[in-house]
């Protein structure tokens, strides 16, 4: 219940986020699901008990004000309980509470069944991204936010979803059911998209599940609804919705690149190579932290210029795998492949005139990680 309550109060909120929100004005979105047309038709059915119940409600206060009112002579009555009259309106509640329970109730068995899914997608928070992985599929990656940094610092005009895009949206088939699994990294998190109805916290240690049926193909936006660090508003949840012929032809693309990625692992990259890489996975995953040009902010270290950082890459590498507990440092083992550890630790050590001139191999990354995942 508290699940469909949020969903409903936040309803308001969504008119900001997408075309089919604005279609509603101040209402909630009816969205493209089964559930959330039941969370709106259930949402408007109390909406008018509630509209009833005020206007008979004021509608007796204000004309017994007026009606016997002091200056036209009016004097109170004097009487002491009856009977009747207070079955009534004990009756008359518990008749209206039953009659919105039975609705509400069928609407959440119906949205925590998330049995006979046909598709499952593990959904990771992390500060502040999204990690998705389709379960037996050996398809993942990282969703990160793809609003360029110059609209972000008021330098460049702002554009029509401003905070709201990505680099990487979650890609789903239309007409199958989806099973959302929900868990987090580090802080909590809540995945939130109005036009689908769903809202899930994103826990760390533990999985929550939902799950969404998609009518219309489509891009869907929402955000992470749960205030989790200073880059809270920077963290948007963007899906695509596609027809099931499209979905294949995209699932079996990600799966050869899949594959080309883990087969890349073994070659000799060269300096230029990491470098180049190094940087698109810096802008992605790092600069938002540590800024683009590496002299870091608040308590996130500058480095450019680091000199524990330079003097021992072992210490460098293991940062960036490990993380560092207690601290906003994120672990990116699960994050980045050996390639992106190996390019964006090269380019660290070589950009913004450190100049170090050593360079990491994804092979050698990826011998670290078979060592320590046993």
């Amino acid at each position: 219940m508290r699940t469909l309550l949020v969903w409903m109060a936040g309803g308001l909120a969504s008119a900001a986020l997408t075309p089919v929100a604005l279609a509603n004005g101040w209402n909630m979105p009816v969205g493209v699901t089964e559930i959330s047309r039941d969370i709106y038709s259930l949402h408007m059915i109390i909406f008018w008990i509630c509209v009833i119940i005020g206007v008979i409600v004021f509608g007796a206060m204000f004309y017994s004000l007026f009606r016997y009112r002091h200056s036209r002579g009016a004097k109170a009555a004097t009487f002491h309980e009856h009977t009747s009259v207070e079955v009534i309106w004990t009756a008359i509640p518990l008749l209206i509470l039953v009659g919105m329970a039975v609705p509400a109730t069928a609407t959440l068995k119906n949205m925590y069944d998330t049995s006979e899914a046909d598709l499952d997608v593990m959904v990771t928070g992390q500060q502040w991204r999204w990690r998705y992985e389709y379960l037996g599929e050996d398809v993942a990656f990282t969703s990160n936010l793809g609003t360029p940094r110059e609209q972000i610092n008021g330098t460049g005009e702002k554009g029509e979803f401003y905070l709201l895009e990505v680099d990487e949206p979650l890609v789903l088939p239309v007409g199958q059911k989806v099973r959302l699994l929900l868990t987090s990294d580090d802080v909590i998190h809540s995945w939130w998209v109005p036009d689908l109805a769903v809202k899930q916290d994103a826990i760390p240690g533990f999985v929550n599940e939902n799950w969404v049926r998609i009518e219309e193909p489509g891009i869907y936006r929402g955000q992470c609804a749960e205030l989790c660090g200073k880059d809270h508003a920077f963290m948007p949840v963007v899906v695509e919705a596609v027809e099931q012929e499209r979905f294949d032809e995209w699932l079996a693309q990600r799966k050869e690149a899949a594959a080309q990625e883990a087969s890349s692992a073994n070659r000799e990259w060269a300096m230029d190579e990491l470098m180049e890489r190094g940087e698109q996975v810096y802008g992605a995953v790092c600069a938002a932290c540590h800024q683009p040009s590496g002299e870091g902010v608040g308590g996130f270290p500058a480095l450019a210029g680091n000199e524990a950082m330079l003097e021992d890459i072992d210490w460098h590498i293991d940062r960036v795998v490990n993380g560092v507990s207690g601290t906003a440092m994120a672990s990116f083992r699960n994050t980045l492949s050996a390639v992106e550890i190996a390019a964006v630790v090269t380019y660290e050590r070589n950009a913004w005139g450190n100049d170090s001139g050593d360079s990491v191999q994804p092979s050698e990354i990826a011998e670290q990680l078979a060592e320590q995942g046993e």
